[in-house]
């Protein structure tokens, strides 16, 4: 702050744009979550119009979003995406997600998302597991191999090994192998709905 209460513009424009996106981040925790509007409303003890509006920026954050802190056990800075002001660490919170382990690299829902995905063993893709969403994803293999379907195509990606492809096109990726697979992946906020809650 300066002398005379100001904060630098860096810094307010900083803020805004992590009050602009609570929103999104609140509805990505309740689908992650698989829980409906009326549900997460009930655990904190609000109603799901007022939940409803939050989610979609149509209220603006206020305290009203403590009890939302319990619900989804984050702190509160988390939630809100609050800027971390001189320290670029991220600090990262891992996510079991059916059967890998998920962890963030990145901060907030605005812009691209980076995760590290761990998968124990061989996956195999289910009915309706190819999915399309806009946008663009990128995967780069760390260790062992990933199963790349895109349309019609099966691909076997191996250590060192990346991939970019546009995600109109039907897509799914899994470990190849029983040994498992560690990989990178960067997307979108839209890719981050569609693959943290199939």
């Amino acid at each position: 702050m300066f002398a005379d209460g100001a904060a630098p513009v860096e810094a307010r424009e900083a803020v805004r744009q992590s009050l602009a996106g609570v929103g999104i981040r609140l509805r990505g925790l309740r689908q992650e979550q698989n829980r409906t509007l009326d549900e997460v409303a009930e655990l904190a003890g609000m109603s799901t119009r007022t939940l409803s509006r939050l989610e979609t920026g149509k209220r603006k954050p206020s305290l009203e979003l403590l009890p939302l802190v319990g619900v989804y056990g984050l702190p509160l800075g988390e939630l809100v995406g609050t800027p971390l002001i001189g320290d670029p660490r991220i600090h990262i919170s891992p996510r079991k997600f059916h059967d890998q382990t998920i962890l963030p690299l990145s901060r907030g829902a605005i812009g691209v998302q980076a995760f590290k995905h761990i998968v124990d063993g061989r996956q195999t893709p289910k009915l309706g597991a190819l999915k399309t969403h806009p946008g663009f994803e990128w995967v780069y293999v760390i260790r062992g191999r990933l199963t790349l379907i895109l349309g019609d195509r099966t691909m076997i990606l191996s250590a060192g090994e990346a991939a970019e492809f546009d995600t109109r096109t039907p897509h799914w990726f899994g470990g190849a192998d029983d040994d498992g697979v560690e990989y990178l992946s960067l997307f979108g906020p839209e890719g981050q709905r569609v693959h943290m809650k199939s």
